[in-house]
C-alpha cells in the first residue's frame, strides 16, 4: 500500500483477499484468535445487523467499552456501512457521557457492563429511563431525542437493549446486496470516526476524522517502524484514543500484520503476551513502559522477539527510552508526536535514525505532511533552532469540530494550517523537539486535560464560589490535577467533600488529586489569576 484514496473497507478487504488465513487479532489471555478471513465474516454479519436495526450511512454510533474483542468488530462494521463511530473514553461518568451522547447526535450506543468503579448499564438507565419501557430500536428519549438504540457488547440480555449475538443473528437474515451497495458508495473523504478532546472552552469537542485521514496516517506510522506482515504488535493502549485506533489497528492493518490485544493495561499481562505471542512491537505511554521494566518479575520474561514500537502520549524521559531499548530489546523503538486533530501523528522518529535523535527528539515530518514552526506573535515562519508554535498541513488535518465552526476556524487557519498550541524547535537536520505549551493544558500519563473543563464542572458543585485548576509536577504521571477553590460564605465544604463529589460525576483522571481551599488568588494588576504562582504554591504546600 502507498498513499491511498480508498476507504478502510477497501483496504481491509484487500488484506483479506491477499491472505485470509493470516492471523489478524489475538487475545492471549482468553486464547481467542481471528484470521483476516474469519474476522471479515464476523464484521460483515455485524454490519448487516446494524443496518437491520436502522443504522445508515452518515449516522453516529457511540462505543463505550474497554478493549473487548468486539470493539474491533464494531470499528470495521461501521466503517463498511459509513456509520461514524464516536469513541468514548472508558473513564467517563454520567456528566461526560450525557454531554457526548447529546452533542454528537448519537443514534446508537454500544456499551459493556462497566469499567473500574463506573457501572455503565446503571448510568445509561439513569440517563435514559425510557429504555426499560420502550421497544428496542424505537427509543423516544426526552433528554436525548436522536438516540434510538442501545447495544450491549456481549451475550447478556438487558431490558431495552440489543446484544451483540442478536445483531449477528439479524445480520444472517439480511442480504449482502444492501451492504455491498453502501460499501461501494463510500468515499475516502467521508467522516468515519469522531473522537472527543477536552475543550479549552470547558466543553469537549468532537474531532471529525475521515477514512483518508486515519488510514494514510496509520500507513506512514507503520512505515516508520518498518512494519511487514511478519510483525506482531502488542497493543495495551485504549482503542478509544487515536493511539489505539490509528497508531495501533490501522498501522497493523495497512501492513497485514497481527494485533495482540490487551483488554486492560496490566504490566504482567503485557510482558506475558509479548513472550507468549512472540511480539515484535510494543506500544505505550511512558508510565506503561516504566511499569513494565521496573516490575519485580520483569526478569522472568523472554522479550527477545521485540524489535520496535512507539512510546508517545506524553514527554518521553531519555533514561526510560534507553531502558526500553537496552533492557526490553526494543532497540528500534520510535517516538511519535501529534494531536487528535492531526489524525494524530505528524512527526515521528524512524527505526534507523541515530540514537541521539531517537532519544531526544520527536522525529521528522511524516510523508505528505508539511510542518513548520511559527512565531507566536507575528505568525512568521521560523528557521532552525528558533522556538515557536508547531503547525502542520496536509491530508491528515481533521475535517473540523462537529457543530463548532468557530472553534474549527480558530484551530485551522485560512491556508489550511492546523495550529497545535504546542511550542517546539527544529534542528538543522529537520528533527523536532517539543519544548512546552501555549495552551493551558495538563498532560497526566498521556491523557490531555484542559483546566477550563474541570473549572466549569467545579462551578456546578454546591458551595463553591470560584475555582482555578492547574497542573502539578508528578514523578509517576508527569503532571497531576490540582484545584484551588474559594468557597461561598455559608459553605462548610471540605477538600475531601469536593473530591468525593467530583469522583461521582467526572472521569477519575480529571478529578483533582489535591484541592486547596483559599480566600483569594494571586492576581496581576489587570485582575488576571497568576496560575504559575498557584503552581508554585501547590508545590510548596505539598512539600510540608
Amino acid at each position: 500500500m502507498q498513499f491511498t484514496e480508498e476507504t478502510i473497507a477497501d483496504i481491509f478487504e484487500q488484506m483479506v483477499n491477499e491472505d485470509p488465513d493470516h492471523e489478524f487479532i489475538v487475545y492471549p489471555d482468553r486464547d481467542l484468535k481471528f484470521t483476516y478471513g474469519e474476522f471479515n465474516r464476523r464484521v460483515n454479519r455485524l454490519a448487516k445487523g446494524l443496518l437491520a436495526i436502522g443504522l445508515n450511512k452518515g449516522d453516529h454510533m457511540g462505543i463505550w467499552a474497554r478493549n473487548v474483542p468486539d470493539w474491533l468488530t464494531f470499528l470495521f462494521a461501521t466503517a463498511k456501512i459509513g456509520v461514524v463511530l464516536v469513541t468514548v473514553n472508558t473513564a467517563y461518568r454520567s456528566h461526560e457521557i450525557a454531554y457526548v451522547i447529546k452533542q454528537s447526535d448519537m443514534k446508537a450506543l454500544a456499551i459493556i457492563d462497566g469499567f473500574r468503579d463506573v457501572n455503565y448499564i446503571q448510568t445509561i438507565y439513569e440517563l435514559v429511563p425510557e429504555l426499560k419501557t420502550q421497544p428496542r430500536g424505537h427509543l423516544k428519549s426526552s433528554e436525548f431525542p436522536e438516540l434510538k438504540s442501545v447495544i450491549f457488547v456481549g451475550q447478556e440480555k438487558h431490558r431495552g437493549m440489543y446484544n451483540t449475538n442478536e445483531l449477528l443473528l439479524l445480520g444472517n437474515t439480511f442480504t449482502d446486496d444492501k451492504l455491498n451497495h453502501i460499501k461501494n458508495s463510500l468515499k475516502s473523504d467521508d467522516v468515519i470516526n469522531m473522537q472527543y478532546t477536552s475543550g479549552t472552552t470547558g466543553f469537549p469537542k468532537g474531532v471529525m476524522l475521515t477514512h483518508k485521514n486515519i488510514l494514510n496516517n496509520g500507513y506512514y506510522i507503520g512505515e516508520r517502524q518498518k512494519f511487514t506482515e511478519k510483525d506482531r504488535l502488542c497493543l495495551p493502549v485504549p482503542l478509544f484514543h487515536c493511539f489505539g485506533i490509528v497508531l495501533g489497528v490501522l498501522a497493523t492493518l495497512t501492513h497485514r500484520g497481527t494485533l495482540v490485544m490487551i483488554e486492560n493495561f496490566d504490566p504482567l499481562m503485557v510482558l506475558a503476551a509479548v513472550q507468549k505471542e512472540k511480539c515484535t512491537a510494543l506500544y505505550g505511554v511512558p508510565t506503561m513502559f516504566i511499569a513494565e521494566f521496573s516490575h519485580p518479575m520483569f526478569e522472568m520474561f523472554d522479550l527477545s522477539s521485540l524489535r520496535t514500537g512507539i512510546m508517545a502520549g506524553s514527554p518521553c524521559p531519555t533514561e526510560s527510552m534507553k531502558k526500553v531499548m537496552n533492557d526490553m530489546n526494543c532497540d528500534e523503538i520510535t517516538i511519535a508526536y501529534g494531536l487528535t486533530e492531526a489524525s494524530p501523528v505528524f512527526t515521528q522518529t524512524s527505526t534507523d535514525d541515530p540514537l541521539e535523535k531517537r532519544v531526544n527528539t520527536v522525529g521528522t515530518a511524516l510523508p505528505e505532511i508539511e510542518v513548520k514552526i511559527i512565531d507566536t506573535e507575528t505568525g512568521e515562519t521560523l528557521g532552525p533552532d528558533k522556538p515557536g508554535e508547531i503547525c502542520c498541513r496536509g491530508y491528515n488535518v481533521m475535517k473540523g469540530y462537529y457543530k463548532m465552526p468557530e472553534m474549527t476556524q480558530k484551530t485551522i487557519d485560512e491556508d489550511g494550517w492546523l495550529h497545535s498550541g504546542d511550542l517546539a524547535i527544529m534542528d538543522k537536520d529537520g528533527y523536532y523537539s517539543i519544548t512546552g505549551r501555549i495552551k493551558d493544558m495538563i498532560i497526566r500519563g498521556g491523557e490531555n486535560i484542559y483546566p477550563k473543563e474541570i473549572e466549569e464542572f467545579l462551578y456546578t458543585v454546591p458551595g463553591i464560589k470560584d475555582a482555578q485548576v492547574i497542573g502539578i509536577p508528578d514523578d509517576k504521571y508527569g503532571e497531576i490535577v490540582g484545584a484551588f477553590v474559594i468557597l461561598q460564605d455559608n459553605s462548610d465544604l471540605t477538600e475531601a467533600d469536593i473530591r468525593d463529589y467530583a469522583i461521582s460525576k467526572i472521569a477519575r483522571y480529571k478529578v483533582p488529586k489535591h484541592v486547596f481551599i483559599v480566600d483569594e488568588y494571586p492576581m496581576t494588576a489587570s485582575g488576571k489569576v497568576q496560575k504559575f504562582k498557584l503552581r508554585e504554591m501547590a508545590q510548596k504546600l505539598l512539600q510540608k
